[in-house]
């Protein structure tokens, strides 16, 4: 399978989005202590506005009428409609800049930290996944496909760690069992997620499989959770407080 265009369209399929990608304030954490002081800032492919501060001036930019309506939604600030390759702010508007799990849907990704930076007086932040540790994760033996999807549309760290340029510090982040963010990985103890339909579609990957393939690859694991083989194999993530694999957040100075 070859991605051609990486972007999700959250237009036609984001309408339950924000009722399973929240923000988890374990995962937050890391993102406001790398903000530091910065009082303002620009939230790049914002969505339904997870990870936000609350305690500074945030400008949130996000081309999803649907996600921008999610936010009104949610009783945040309206969102600036706008692309990241083409950001309409000054050089170094703001202090500080963020970018949470969607670099991998811009379709001009290093035209889009470079405007990033651009517009940035200090740290750039992006939150995202190591696509050379998305095989660490059991799914992989399940979702095959879904894998795939993913490793072809993340960048590496290298990459967007050389595109932002300057100092660049990565960290790699734990997931809670608990966690509230429904990414894939957040359900690394709980695979009966995996099986709810509107689980699915809210994890973009899930976008670009077929109906038909799709439906196989959820009956493999339904089958093998009824049987008792997934926990044969992996039953020990249940009882696993937390979960270490391809979430990063990558904190960019210049």
């Amino acid at each position: 399978m070859r991605i051609e265009n990486p972007a999700f369209n959250y237009d036609k399929l984001g309408h339950k989005y924000s009722g399973y990608r929240q923000t988890d304030p374990r995962i937050a954490r890391y993102v406001y202590d790398a903000l530091g002081d910065a009082k303002t800032v620009l939230n790049v492919g914002a969505g339904s506005g997870s990870y936000e501060p609350t305690d500074r001036y945030v400008i949130a930019l996000e081309p999803s009428v649907v996600m921008r309506k999610q936010r009104l939604e949610k009783n945040l600030f309206p969102a600036v409609n706008g692309m990241a390759d083409a950001l309409p702010f000054d050089d170094n508007s703001f202090d500080a800049s963020m970018a949470m799990v969607t670099v991998h849907h811009w379709p001009d990704i290093p035209k889009g930290l470079k405007e990033l930076r651009r517009v940035t007086k200090n740290q750039v932040i992006i939150m995202t996944f190591d696509p050379f540790s998305l095989y660490d994760f059991w799914n992989y033996k399940y979702f095959p496909e879904v894998v795939e999807v993913e490793r072809q549309r993340y960048p590496s760290i290298e990459f967007i760690s050389n595109a932002i340029g300057g100092q660049c510090e990565v960290i790699p982040i734990p997931i809670p069992f608990d966690c509230i963010d429904g990414f894939q990985e957040a359900f690394y103890g709980r695979p009966e997620e995996f099986l709810k339909k509107e689980v699915r579609q809210s994890q973009s990957a899930w976008g670009f499989i077929s109906e038909e393939a799709e439906n196989q690859m959820v009956k493999a694991l339904a089958d093998d959770l009824s049987s008792g083989e997934w926990d044969r194999k992996f039953g020990h993530f249940r009882a696993q407080p937390s979960f270490k694999c391809a979430l990063r957040l990558i904190v960019a100075w210049p």
